[in-house]
């Protein structure tokens, strides 16, 4: 039992350092530009997509991570500067409306760039073993390579927000926009700087799970909504609540997958407490979320209004 914790405590934390990847951009396009984007997921999905590809082309899996990080913060810019920019003093109706359109338009051109079959990266060799952890228990070198790079883009994030001109800025248009702009900044040159970073962190996410996941074109919707619980449960524009958010809902959700059933079998038949346990578990994250609101309204590290 104690391996078994220990293993899934690992897969939760990075299943959460991968909803950070995603949550920490739409988390500072959400906070600092009141923008609702339901088309981050895609950029996710296209950075895995674009993973497959040039590691395909250059036969070298860091290679077609390196190359998929300009390539998303490509996409996030064209997405920028020909959609959204027409879409900020729309109503949030209208930029649901508009980014749903935008999912499936681009889940479309996948499906025809790609085919709906699912792809896949081939491991790379060098990190497809296994690390020991506590007696004959193992895990593997890849999955520990994605928490130690979702860590250092975290405490990078933290630096430049903190300690950067430009994270001065974010920082401000969070707390006031107008009063930004009335000071001189070029608002729509840091929105365009925020969504072109923001796709670029998405598809680094994307291009890190191609190897442990099946790439397909369902795969954005899939961990959009999760995000979006993430950044409620931190606090809309809080880089550090989306760090402390993603870990708790990825905590939750694999803990409560892998050990709901166990629990209830102590007061249940084992056949009804595994068949409870699966109905229950993806409701934990969201009991957690209500939780969270009714103790704290503007998440964990939101600003009290």
């Amino acid at each position: 039992m104690t391996s078994l914790f220990l293993l899934q405590l690992l897969n939760g934390v990075q299943f959460g350092i991968l909803l950070f990847l995603i949550a920490a951009g739409l988390t500072l396009v959400f906070g600092i530009m009141d923008f609702v984007n339901l088309a981050h997921g895609v950029v996710y999905m296209v950075g895995a997509y674009l993973a497959v590809t040039f590691t395909s082309m250059t036969g070298s899996y860091g290679l077609g991570l390196l190359l998929t990080l300009p390539a998303t913060l490509l996409l996030g810019l064209a997405l920028e500067l020909s959609v959204f920019r027409r879409l900020y003093d729309r109503p949030h109706l209208d930029q649901v409306l508009a980014t749903f359109g935008l999912v499936m338009i681009i889940t479309e051109g996948v499906e025809i760039l790609w085919g709906a079959a699912p792809l896949s990266v081939q491991m790379p060799e060098m990190l497809s073993g296994s690390f020991p952890l506590i007696g004959a228990m193992r895990y593997p070198v890849y999955r520990l390579v994605i928490i130690a790079a979702g860590l250092l883009t975290a405490l990078g994030l933290y630096l430049i927000i903190s300690h950067t001109r430009i994270g001065m800025r974010l920082r401000a248009g969070a707390s006031n926009r107008s009063m930004v702009a009335a000071l001189g900044v070029d608002i729509s040159k840091l929105f365009t700087v925020i969504f072109a970073f923001g796709a670029m962190l998405a598809g680094f996410a994307g291009a890190m799970v191609a190897p442990v996941l099946t790439v397909n074109p369902g795969m954005g919707e899939q961990v959009l909504i999760l995000a979006f619980v993430v950044i409620v449960i931190g606090g809309i524009g809080s880089v550090r609540g989306a760090f402390a958010g993603a870990l708790l809902v990825g905590l939750v959700d694999t803990l409560g997958r892998s050990f709901g059933p166990i629990l209830l079998r102590a007061v249940m038949e084992p056949a009804a407490a595994g068949q409870a346990g699966r109905v229950l578990a993806p409701m934990l994250v969201y009991i957690l979320m209500a939780v969270i609101l009714a103790v704290r309204p503007a998440g964990l590290f939101g600003a009290k209004t």
